[in-house]
């Protein structure tokens, strides 16, 4: 079972800074037992795979220098190719796709973006699906009734061949 609305709702009250049970009751959870179900969703696995995953995005976000001074020295090099994948991976979500209607590079987007939840990943690479592969066809009713029929008059049962072709002898 996948994050459910209120288990969502509540990693956003988290994130927000609430504490658990504010964030329980900011949830929709009642308020005479929001202290139990903050302990019991924080166990909870989707909502630590939720919490982690918002923690690793706000990671590789907040690695970059935005509004900093410049240092004195030379700007580092980078030496890890991880750093340079992540941010390549970056430009595959959703915020390098900007405004676009085309479905299909919609889907590609959402499903390449590491920030989206894994449902929803999945979710669209399933609907992308009919996109990159054709459907094969279904064989209907009668086409397996006269392949089974045909199957079956085949072997040792099976009438003989007709002669190759008929020659009129005589007039009589």
């Amino acid at each position: 079972m996948a994050l459910t609305d209120k288990k969502r709702r509540f990693v956003d009250a988290l994130l927000s800074g609430l504490s658990g049970a504010k964030a329980a009751i900011h949830a929709g959870y009642s308020e005479n037992g929001a202290a139990q179900a903050a302990a019991r969703l924080m166990r909870d696995k989707h909502v630590l795979a939720a919490l982690g995953r918002t923690v690793e995005v706000n990671k590789r976000v907040n690695k970059k220098a935005v509004n900093k001074k410049p240092d004195a020295g030379p700007p580092p090099a980078v030496t890890n190719v991880e750093d340079s994948a992540t941010d390549s991976v970056e430009s595959v979500g959703l915020k390098a796709l900007g405004l676009t209607s085309d479905p299909r590079a919609v889907l590609v987007a959402i499903m390449n973006d590491l920030g989206e939840e894994p449902k929803l990943r999945m979710e669209a690479a399933k609907a992308l699906m009919p996109f990159t592969h054709g459907k094969i066809a279904e064989q209907g009713k009668k086409g397996a009734k006269q392949e089974a029929a045909t199957k079956a008059a085949g072997g040792r049962f099976a009438p003989p061949p007709p002669p190759t072709h008929l020659r009129v002898v005589g007039k009589g």
